[in-house]
């Protein structure tokens, strides 16, 4: 049954881009190349650059509870160093017999809640601020497949795949060895300075939308249609890089996304088709975009 859905879902891919490029347009123009901005670096223990507010926001809660976390640590620590020389066999020949402190255990109580609540203070405008959805400038609907993304601009009429690259393939896209993984053949285009709405579902099992550059992760669950917003910065034009988040089947591993982020005048370029396909970080390519059929 596996192998059956793995060739559905590989014939499926191919006959869509098969039709994609048959319906994309030639080329009236080339842009510079997109610097790669969004993506994990070799050795590295730090979070990617954010370019959103949301992103900016969890990082800065991160560092703030990274703060308390330590806070606690060392304290706790201290506090098990110096049970350890006090109430030593040497320095205590008899063991006190005591069973209750009821100063200590009301401090042991007050103060984790304490905490709990300036916790509690400064992540959940976070939360909200996630979770509330804005108005959106551009839609973009992403479903999960058994193993790829699929994005519709419903209020362009425009539809296309996306299928991570074969690592023989990188070059072709303009890609490097490092990208292997990360790199798709098409890419989420999407402009800066604008509120981004990604309306994310699911065709088989659970998958997950996850950008770390932008701070976003939503699951994308069969039969039902989740929301995540983002805005990226202007200026923060790039290559960015995400993944499926969420344990999918036997290639999870081989979902990547790739979003293009371009300044609000390419993106107009790009929809209105004279941008079809444009040179960034070498020669990768915008998607193949497949016109939808309008219904009468």
């Amino acid at each position: 049954m596996m192998l059956r859905k793995t060739l559905c879902g590989l014939w499926a891919g191919i006959g869509a881009t098969f039709i994609a490029g048959m319906a994309v347009a030639q080329t009236t123009g080339l842009r510079d190349g997109l610097e790669i901005i969004g993506a994990p670096h070799p050795g590295g223990v730090n979070f990617q650059r954010g370019v959103t507010e949301v992103a900016r926001d969890i990082r800065a809660l991160d560092a703030f509870l990274l703060v308390i976390m330590t806070a606690i640590v060392l304290f706790v620590t201290a506090l098990i160093l110096y049970s350890m020389w006090r109430h030593n066999e040497r320095k205590n020949k008899v063991p006190a017999t005591f069973t209750h402190n009821t100063k200590i255990e009301v401090t042991w109580t007050l103060v984790p809640l304490l905490i709990l609540v300036v916790i509690g203070a400064f992540s959940l405008p976070v939360l909200f601020r996630q979770q509330t959805i804005p108005e959106a400038d551009v839609v973009v609907k992403a479903t999960g497949f058994q193993w790829y993304w699929g994005y519709e601009y419903p209020e362009e009429g425009i539809a296309y795949d996306s299928f991570m690259l074969a690592e023989d393939e990188l070059a072709d896209y303009g890609y490097g060895r490092d990208e292997y993984l990360l790199a798709t053949d098409t890419a989420l285009v999407v402009p800066t300075g604008a509120t981004v709405v990604v309306q994310v579902t699911a065709s088989d099992v659970i998958h997950s939308w996850s950008v770390p550059a932008f701070g976003v992760k939503q699951d994308g669950v069969p039969g039902r249609l989740a929301e995540l917003w983002f805005e990226v910065d202007e200026g923060a034009e790039g290559v960015y890089f995400g993944q499926c988040s969420e344990l999918c089947g036997v290639a999870h591993a081989f979902m990547p996304i790739t979003v293009f982020a371009v300044t609000q005048e390419e993106y107009d370029a790009w929809l209105a088709g004279d941008a079809q396909e444009f040179a960034s970080a070498g020669n990768m390519r915008a998607p193949q975009v497949l016109e939808l059929a309008s219904v009468e």
